[in-house]
């Protein structure tokens, strides 16, 4: 999902957004709205001048629990999380 819409402008990447169908493209929606919500209210910038100038997903922490198994052993289960780091920037900086 994050490679398809890395370089391309806002409305482009929200539209692939909307008719990709994937639960992962719901979740990067939900990001790239918080970017552009961030970036009109905090950094005064316009949202027809946006672009995806960088995205990346890296590995966050993982949370080990144990499962119960056979003859009283344990197995561990290993639940990953990730950060998803949108950055957009106006045209005119380029």
């Amino acid at each position: 999902m994050i490679d398809l819409i890395r370089g391309q402008s806002l409305e482009e990447a929200m539209g692939i957004l909307d008719f990709t169908p994937s639960t992962t493209a719901a979740l990067v929606k939900k990001v790239l709205c918080s970017a552009v919500a961030n970036a009109e209210n905090n950094h005064a910038m316009r949202k027809e001048e946006l672009w995806v100038r960088e995205c990346y997903v890296d590995p966050s922490i993982t949370m080990k629990r144990l499962r119960r198994g056979s003859m009283g052993r344990g197995s561990i289960i290993r639940k990953r999380t990730s950060h998803i780091t949108i950055v957009l920037a106006d045209r005119e900086e380029e």
